[in-house]
């Protein structure tokens, strides 16, 4: 069974963290970043190698990395 956090939109991408438990206990996180709408629509999908004690921490820390790979894309390019 793999839990799901409430997606959040930030722009024009929709976040969707990730806890699966496993097998020898603890949970694995994950995270799609989805941007674009239907047929011109892509989905990048992060598997982090982590283990952690509780789903809502394996949640939170796939958020953050999402919200940190939208925030490196978003800011301007100096040159």
């Amino acid at each position: 069974m793999t839990l799901h956090q409430n997606n959040i939109a930030v722009g024009k991408y929709l976040v969707s963290p990730l806890a699966k438990p496993l097998d020898a206990g603890g949970y694995a996180a994950s995270v799609s970043i989805r941007s674009g709408r239907g047929s011109a629509t892509h989905d990048r999908v992060l598997r982090f190698s982590g283990l952690f004690d509780s789903a809502a921490s394996a949640l939170q820390y796939a958020t953050e990395h999402a919200l940190g790979w939208i925030k490196e894309r978003s800011a301007p390019v100096c040159v």
